[in-house]
């Protein structure tokens, strides 16, 4: 591979600067997500393998980042499952069946590769685009994530249905987490053997959860997740929203990286896990739409924060937003590119 800088930082290997690549780096913020976009559904281009890696290449062809990551969705396990999904523009995600019920837990399907070969299609098609360039993260939803879309029947704010089911009834929560953890690890290792080169593991809404919970729920099902994972020379990234909360717990689920939120000092964050766990973070996104002077401040402020420190990838405290301006993006990956420890 040509260049390896995102797989040493992962590893823990000096580097002679910080990698870069932005979580929803192939999204709706480009022009040129928009004319795929405007042709075809959302499911439609996760679905079609050319699609989805042309979407895959566009952060890498228009930004020049350090990694590429699939282009798909954290809920297409959960469609997998036997979850009726769709995608409404200015709606987003919903499940028509939601999950609410024994019943309903007892009738999703964990033996579901075959539905999922789609991804692994597109991963071969990512990789002989990438000829050997850069590395291809893989991801998945974490199964509490994933629970809340099945349970909710699409976004929460409160996370109320799924709340109640963890309280009242944590034994049935227990059997369907114990489902989709089943088959985010499979869904991971057919990645793995399909082709990518680190894997991601996204707990978007472990925010809502407190820390009993989040330990209960969440955090299990993730260690045993990364148990099962063949994951010799593929480094494993952790993230979820709260990490700066959670960090020292995601730690313990042995991970090769943990990826941190904004709400924290990363390098104080960095101090408190084991020498062997790298950091990915942890830019507020909201700074990519400020004057390029401060873009460029706050990032040379935190890379001379992270000075010293083995292990470090930079990237947002989480994803781009749509409207953040094409231009700033470009701008913060050469900034990044241009700096040397």
């Amino acid at each position: 591979m040509t260049n390896t800088l995102l797989l040493d930082a992962a590893f823990s290997k000096p580097t002679e600067r910080p990698p870069v690549w932005m979580m929803r780096q192939a999204g709706r913020f480009m022009p040129q997500y928009w004319e795929i976009k405007n042709r075809y559904s959302f499911l439609e281009m996760c679905k079609t393998p050319e699609i989805a890696a042309d979407v895959t290449m566009l952060p890498v062809d228009l930004l020049d980042v350090d990694a590429a990551i699939l282009f798909s969705d954290i809920l297409v396990t959960g469609e997998a499952m036997g979850g009726d999904l769709s995608f409404t523009q200015g709606v987003g995600p919903r499940f028509a069946n939601p999950v609410r019920t024994a019943q309903d837990v007892d009738a999703l399907e964990t033996e579901v590769g075959d539905r999922l070969q789609y991804v692994a299609d597109a991963i071969k098609v990512i990789q002989q685009r990438l000829n050997g360039k850069i590395p291809l993260i893989g991801f998945a939803g974490a199964p509490f994530t994933v629970m809340s879309y099945l349970v909710e029947g699409g976004s929460s704010k409160d996370f109320k249905r799924t709340k109640l089911m963890l309280h009242n009834e944590p034994e049935l929560a227990h059997r369907l987490l114990a489902k989709i953890a089943t088959v985010t690890a499979d869904y991971l290792n057919l990645q793995i053997a399909a082709g990518v080169n680190a894997v991601q593991i996204f707990d978007s809404w472990a925010q809502a959860l407190s820390w009993d919970d989040y330990t209960e729920f969440s955090h299990r099902y993730i260690v045993e997740i990364i148990s099962r994972l063949n994951r010799k020379d593929i480094p494993v990234i952790s993230f979820c929203k709260g990490s700066s909360v959670f960090a020292p717990l995601m730690a313990e689920a042995k991970p090769d990286v943990v990826s941190i939120d904004w709400n924290v000092d990363l390098l104080d964050i960095k101090k408190r896990l084991p020498k062997t766990v790298a950091v990915q973070g942890n830019l507020d996104p909201h700074i990519l739409y400020a004057d390029k002077s401060v873009i460029k401040n706050r990032i040379h402020k935190l890379f001379e924060r992270m000075r010293g420190e083995n292990g470090f990838i930079f990237n947002l405290g989480h994803g781009i937003m749509p409207d953040i301006p094409f231009d700033n993006v470009k701008y913060a990956v050469e900034v990044i590119k241009e700096f040397r420890y």
